[in-house]
């Protein structure tokens, strides 16, 4: 099972910005000297919780400071960009990259950001069909960029006549052809984004949020998809993000994250803004259960990957075998506070307890 990172990132409302950066990028060039495949980065606008509104500018530096890893947007979210102007700023750093890029792409759904693009349920804008025709407009611009108008109910651009003998005209295609990976997140059970990565043979991320027994329906989405398309799905396409921190002991593992920054980030950000939109049973084994009962210590035993190296092994060849198989685990990223704990906790799970998952 290959290691992967997965990171929106997460940091308190009023952390100053410029070290925050400072962090999230140092874990990035420290998950390439341990041997990650690749990290996936947020895009946000409005979540003071995650504040990288650009990840196509982060992932541009960490592309200079770093050798292997693999970089992606976790995920771009379609409708709060023009697609003329994003299939070049995607297309250009492709070309940076040098083939190391891969293109996350989704619908958006953090409440203040869809108000500021105006695709909120009051803005009667359906997020889903924005997403796919832009998506079909990028796609037609990197294969065949014809000059004329290309319109539809949310943007309107006109590519010029092209004029050879001055250079105008677009022109500006992916590094990788024809375009770089594209992965698709999806968390809802039977989720119909992961049915269209299935389709079309995208990269499938489950999230971090469900229980197994709900990511379970997510291969079947995905199974769904590939047949609608005559194919045959990829199961080492699949990523699976998890929380997963590693001590030299269970208990030890569990006192650190019950005091330390995963239950914080889960107490103050994931519980209470889930539990405001009604949402809390994205979490739940059983959605007759109370909301009163997701607490840190539910979740530890029943969504996370808390533990000793042997437990964690244990536990990730249990989900592996409960799921079918998967190609990619995805760490989900916090502050590494402490620093020490946390490097160690992904150098274990990289070097000694990811090669006896299978």
């Amino acid at each position: 099972m290959k290691p992967g990172f997965f990171t929106m990132p997460l940091h308190p409302p009023g952390a100053n910005m410029t070290e925050t950066l400072k962090s999230d990028l140092d874990q990035i060039v420290k998950l390439d000297e341990l041997g990650y495949a690749e990290a996936w980065i947020g895009e946000h606008f409005t979540a003071a919780w995650e504040n990288i509104p650009s990840p196509e500018l982060f992932i541009a530096q960490a592309l200079g400071v770093t050798k292997n890893i693999r970089l992606g947007t976790g995920v771009t979210c379609m409708p709060n960009h023009d697609p003329f102007v994003l299939a070049h700023r995607i297309a250009q750093l492709d070309h940076m990259s040098e083939g190391r890029l891969n293109w996350g792409i989704g619908t958006g759904s953090f409440p203040g950001d869809t108000q500021v693009f105006g695709y909120d349920e009051d803005g009667g804008v359906d997020a889903g069909a924005y997403t796919r025709e832009s998506l079909q407009t990028i796609l037609k611009i990197w294969d065949n960029p014809e000059p004329g108008l290309y319109e539809s109910k949310w943007w309107k651009f006109r590519i010029p006549e092209r004029r050879d003998d001055i250079g105008l005209g677009a022109h500006v295609t992916p590094f990788q052809k024809p375009h770089p990976p594209i992965g698709v997140a999806g968390v809802s059970p039977n989720s119909p984004t992961l049915r269209m990565a299935g389709q079309f043979g995208w990269i499938p991320m489950s999230i971090n949020l469900a229980p197994p027994v709900q990511i379970k329906t997510h291969w079947d989405s995905i199974e769904e998809g590939a047949l609608e398309a005559g194919t045959q799905p990829d199961r080492s396409l699949w990523r699976v993000a998890r929380e997963v921190f590693i001590a030299d002991t269970t208990s030890e593992a569990r006192r650190m994250m019950q005091e330390g920054t995963l239950a914080r980030d889960f107490e103050r950000y994931f519980l209470p803004m889930l539990a405001h939109d009604g949402r809390l049973g994205i979490f739940k084994i059983d959605p007759d259960m109370p909301d009163s009962d997701v607490t840190i210590d539910y979740l530890m035993d029943n969504v996370f990957i808390v533990g000793s190296a042997d437990e964690v092994t244990q536990k990730l060849n249990d989900l592996n075998g409960e799921l079918g198989g998967f190609g990619t685990l995805l760490a989900m990223g916090h502050e590494w506070d402490p620093y020490d704990a946390w490097y160690e906790s992904m150098s274990v799970l990289v070097k000694e307890v990811l090669p006896k998952v299978d």
